[in-house]
């Protein structure tokens, strides 16, 4: 069964190269579709340990996974947080009870004047929903509620993920992929 190790940043295609010269961790959509392409239709293993990182990267990683042929399992093994519970929504999870999953708002960086500083505001509402919607294709919670989760920057145990139905189950064996 082939593998695809979601660890690390979740960064684009074109800057893993940075990265990977440093030794540093990382996942990018490319490595995942070169990933399913290697698999043919065969069950995939997907195990998620990261703070998360690019939206759009993200974006394209869950909705490989979700438009896959063939099986797919998503074991949160560490953490599983920001850009990277999106990854955990694109199908069947489950979860170590030792794991974690943090959902927030969407971040990023600006300056200008006021005008540029509202813009940046409504664009980063719309990027909320955007990845609200993962939560509620996944969970079936409303976008309210999805959003207020995301408001407050929230933290889930394994059992928690459960209960709002980010994760499927808590795994009862796992054994470590490296």
């Amino acid at each position: 069964m082939p593998d695809i190790n979601i660890k690390g940043p979740i960064i684009s295609s074109d800057e893993a190269w940075i990265y990977d010269w440093f030794g540093i961790e990382n996942v990018n959509p490319k490595v995942v579709h070169d990933a399913i392409a290697k698999a043919n239709g065969e069950k995939l293993d997907v195990y998620v340990n990261s703070g998360g990182g690019d939206i759009f990267a993200a974006s394209e990683i869950y909705e490989s996974l979700r438009s896959y042929k063939g099986d797919v399992m998503i074991h949160v093994v560490g953490l599983a947080a920001s850009a990277a519970s999106v990854v955990t929504c694109a199908r069947e999870s489950e979860i170590a009870p030792t794991a974690m999953v943090m959902v927030h708002n969407v971040s990023s960086y600006a300056e200008g004047d006021y005008r540029d500083l509202k813009h940046e505001s409504e664009v980063l509402q719309k990027a909320n929903k955007t990845i609200a919607n993962a939560y509620i294709a996944k969970t079936g919670m409303t976008e309210a509620e999805a959003l207020a989760m995301m408001d407050k920057e929230t933290w889930l145990t394994a059992q928690d993920a459960v209960e709002k139905g980010i994760c499927n189950k808590i795994s009862e064996a796992h054994q470590a992929q490296t």
